[in-house]
């Protein structure tokens, strides 16, 4: 009665799974080539995110450890940064290029770079739209209700704008570590462009979200036109 709990659009969503799928794999190879390879200055990641938020004034902001693997992150909300256990300790230059790139998160709220700021405001709006988007959607859908069908895709798009908006963010902060890390000589120019391999292929599972994001929204389209209006 349903077809569409598998359907030709299904294929939409199977191109975006096998692209982040791909992501994911450069990110692992990546990190694991250079997650061997230890900085000549012998450095750990702790300490290069140190150095570098003093440099910039960030004396404030703290270098935390959080459990995981690459779960690091920099937090707006009480200015914290923290390193996963796999990075922290690490002097390998995959570590330290994972930690510069958060430490360009800080650099990026210090500047008021305006891409983080609409990102981190609209951050509990978005929560909301991917919680109970597909719900009204799927709702409104075996109803034939097309407001709540409506309602679901308009706010879907809030997680289509959170995607968009992440793009400049993170490959900015990349921009800048790669960048702070030369011009410090925390890493010679030859690791510097091994941080640059790490973090470029961070950025393509940020690039394949969004995609992924993208062939969501033209399914749940798709559905809509397909059967949304049948009797």
């Amino acid at each position: 009665m349903y077809p569409f709990l598998f359907d030709r659009t299904m294929l939409l969503l199977l191109r975006a799974l096998l692209l982040a799928l791909w992501a994911q794999f450069r990110v692992k190879s990546a990190y694991s080539r250079f997650g061997e390879v230890p900085s000549r200055r012998g450095v750990t990641a702790a300490q290069v995110a140190r150095s570098l938020l003093d440099r910039f004034g960030l004396t404030n902001v703290p270098v935390g450890r959080v459990p995981g693997n690459l779960t690091d992150h920099y937090d707006p909300r009480d200015k914290s940064l923290s390193l996963s256990d796999t990075v922290y300790n690490s002097t390998s230059i995959a570590a330290i290029g994972v930690a510069a790139h958060e430490v360009g998160h800080a650099i990026q709220d210090k500047d008021g770079y305006a891409p983080l700021a609409i990102r981190n405001a609209i951050v509990p709006v978005v929560g909301i739209g991917s919680t109970m988007a597909f719900p009204l959607f799927f709702i409104g859908l075996f109803l034939r209700g097309e407001f709540l069908m409506n309602l679901g895709i308009v706010l879907f798009l809030g997680v289509i704008v959170f995607h968009l908006i992440t793009l400049p963010v993170e490959f900015d902060a990349s921009r800048r570590a790669l960048r702070v890390l030369g011009d410090t000589g925390l890493l010679g120019m030859d690791e510097v462009s091994g941080a640059k391999t790490v973090l470029n292929a961070a950025a393509l599972t940020y690039v394949a979200a969004t995609v992924m994001a993208f062939a969501q929204l033209l399914r749940l389209l798709a559905l809509r036109g397909m059967y949304g209006d049948r009797d």
